[in-house]
């Protein structure tokens, strides 16, 4: 048996705990300022309290738990710093750490996947694993081929954990606000919800993984293990090195941060373009900074991990929403309010004054509007303030858009992907990368339409 907690009621008290802790730790700070300490040294204390207690009820509980606690950590950057400060070491941790299942458990997964010789089809295998995630952990080894692979090996129960944890935590959302302010969780727990049992299915991985390895076999830029054999609950794959970027994001230095925000925006535009698919889990637990760039050994490629959550999109990024950006910056207000009202995201009984779109959408997209922007958890709280103020026109105005179901993941990625660039604080080149993969962005020359008539 695994060490997951699988029993409903024994995960439902550990999640019940903690809004109930909170509410005492408040408490605990009443006691203390009336003893005479400071507001800001209790409601520091408080926090981080908080924090820790976060981290460990949900790195304990793995599964869904851990998995929000995973997708919260990305958004860290629009909080205000008062409140970011405390939570995003504890959160971080989520990106890469977990308490790991016993040895034994490990072994009778293999066993009942692989067969009672799957020590044969190792050289060597390492009990302790080198990674634990949200519904699973890695272990390293070296196939009977001599390749080191990772082997990433599923926690039993993990579905049943996932559904109850999220669940749990969907009833929870209201008196889980506070820890977020200015974000609503019951939709981000309801997204999670959608992609369990793509996320548990590591056939469908094997499947995006091999597809973005084939595609970004010998590229300068980026680097994607082969898989080298699946089974149920089971995905062994080549193993890479290199530095986390959870690492770059707390030690590394600008070259490296700007190089890693770089090749993270050509790989979340580049990506479906290529595949058909985007990886749609970009926490930086999923990505390494390698040596051996374009410029050689001092140069530095991305390494992109996990593909257990993606999105399907044959013709790459709908055009759409290169249309609407491009039309945006060219300040064509009602062109781009008739293309967001064709797709869905004004619905036809509300009327928009198009002009208020354009005002609301700008600042959002001012990092397409110049060659090259540095971002940074200033411009993301302000970004993030602007929208969720309720005295504010924008957030009045962003009550009134719908977002399609088609678009979701989509939105969800691009504002993970950018939580993920302020975080860096990185100078990104970003236009470049729209300008060359992003469907829309770039008007058609109608000489090209001719080329192809003519050819045909």
């Amino acid at each position: 048996m695994s060490d997951l907690p699988r029993k409903a009621v024994t995960r439902t008290a550990k999640l019940a705990a903690l809004p109930l802790g909170i509410a005492g730790r408040a408490t605990w700070g009443f006691g203390k300022r009336i003893v005479g300490e400071s507001a800001e040294l209790v409601g520091r204390e408080l926090q981080q309290r908080t924090a820790e207690q976060l981290f460990k009820v949900l790195g304990e509980l793995k599964g869904g738990a851990m998995k929000f606690g995973q997708a919260l950590s990305v958004f860290e950057s629009a909080l205000p710093e008062e409140v970011a400060g405390p939570y995003r070491a504890a959160l971080t941790k989520l990106q890469e750490a977990a308490p790991p299942m016993p040895t034994r458990t490990v072994h009778a997964v293999l066993e009942e996947r692989l067969g009672e010789g799957w020590h044969e089809l190792f050289l060597e295998f390492e009990d302790k694993p080198a990674a634990a995630a949200s519904i699973g952990q890695v272990h390293r080894g070296v196939w009977h081929d001599g390749r080191e692979v990772a082997v990433k090996v599923q926690y039993p129960g993990a579905g049943e954990a996932l559904l109850s944890d999220l669940n749990q935590l969907s009833r929870f959302s209201r008196l889980l606000g506070p820890l977020i302010p200015g974000m609503d969780i019951k939709p981000l727990i309801a997204e999670l919800k959608d992609r369990v049992s793509e996320e548990l299915d590591y056939g469908l991985e094997a499947q995006a993984q091999q597809a973005h390895a084939e595609e970004f076999t010998d590229d300068p830029d980026v680097v994607v293990p082969q898989v080298v054999h699946q089974s149920d609950q089971v995905l062994v794959t080549e193993w890479m090195d290199g530095i986390p970027l959870s690492e770059i994001i707390s030690d590394g230095t600008q070259e490296q941060r700007d190089r890693a925000g770089q090749l993270l925006a050509r790989f979340l535009f580049s990506g479906p373009a290529r595949t058909g698919l985007l990886h749609a889990d970009p926490h930086p637990g999923n990505f390494r900074l390698l040596p051996g760039g374009p410029e050689g050994e001092d140069d530095w490629r991305l390494g992109v991990l996990d593909f257990g959550t993606v999105d399907r999109l044959p013709g790459g990024l709908p055009a759409t929403i290169g249309e609407s950006l491009r039309m945006t910056l060219d300040g064509e207000a009602e062109a781009v309010y008739e293309l967001l009202c064709a797709e869905g995201f004004v619905k036809e009984t509300i009327e928009l004054d198009p002009d208020a779109v354009m005002d609301y959408l700008l600042p959002i997209i001012e990092p397409a509007q110049v060659e090259e922007f540095t971002f940074t958890r200033g411009w993301m709280r302000n970004q993030a303030a602007r929208v969720a103020d309720p005295r504010s026109p924008a957030y009045q105005l962003g009550k009134q858009l719908n977002l399609p179901p088609s678009y979701l993941l989509i939105h969800r990625v691009t504002l993970s992907t950018i939580g993920v660039l302020c975080q860096l604080g990185a100078t990104v080149r970003l236009r470049e990368e729209l300008e060359e993969w992003l469907p829309g962005f770039v008007p058609e020359d109608p000489a090209d339409g001719e080329e192809a008539v003519a050819e045909a």
